[in-house]
């Protein structure tokens, strides 16, 4: 499984890069505006950093627009993925970017069928948002045991990017089910390597040491 940060914010990225196991960025308008620098700088800084995919989002809502943003987007580096909204604009926009050969991100994808629709025309990555529908007493789990499933059925190449992860089970479980990627907040990264069992155990073995009268 790969891992991308979901976040704009430089730091984050730096720190989430300094674990080594980063291998990509999401961001949206909403993470861009909690920062001061312009969204397209942000992007550039942000693609310097980390090697891999960075999905950067268009803000238009019909074709045309999408399209106009994204062949503007992608100009930033060669890394950049154009996240395009889910709707039929967006399906549009997706097939004629395929065509073109520039790597896009589904997002807000909420259904299975949604889902189907974009990897047959050909999205990169599919982002289903599995907080969002746990908010909505929804078991998000679920749609990605679906879209993989139904994947897997015709053999898409569209990866399976699992985001809106609110915490570790919900990692977990996307591993479980063979999600090819997750997007988690720097948070989350942290709460991954955490175990009470595993600093009671450092703990101890340094009281221990200490006790022997060691240096």
């Amino acid at each position: 499984m790969k891992f991308f940060i979901d976040t704009a914010n430089l730091d984050e990225i730096k720190q989430a890069a300094d674990m080594g196991v980063l291998d990509g960025v999401t961001t949206n308008p909403s993470l861009a505006a909690k920062e001061s620098a312009p969204y397209k700088d942000l992007l550039k800084d942000i693609c310097k950093i980390v090697p891999g995919p960075v999905s950067a989002e268009v803000l238009a809502t019909d074709t045309k627009g999408m399209l106009t943003e994204a062949e503007d987007l992608v100009k930033i580096a060669d890394n950049i993925v154009v996240k395009i909204p889910t709707t039929l604009e967006g399906l549009r926009a997706i097939k004629a970017l395929t065509d073109k050969s520039i790597k896009t991100n589904a997002t807000l994808v909420f259904s299975p069928m949604q889902a189907l629709l974009v990897a047959k025309a050909g999205a990169t990555y599919v982002s289903p948002f599995v907080g969002r529908l746990d908010d909505i007493s929804y078991d998000g789990m679920e749609l990605i045991e679906d879209i993989v499933g139904i994947y897997n059925n015709y053999t898409f190449e569209t990866e399976v990017l699992v985001a809106s992860i609110r915490n570790p089970v919900h990692v977990l479980e996307a591993a479980r089910l063979g999600a090819d990627v997750c997007t988690v907040p720097l948070k989350v990264f942290g709460q991954l390597i955490k175990h009470p069992l595993t600093d009671i155990g450092l703990d101890k073995f340094l009281s221990d040491y200490k006790k022997a009268g060691k240096n």
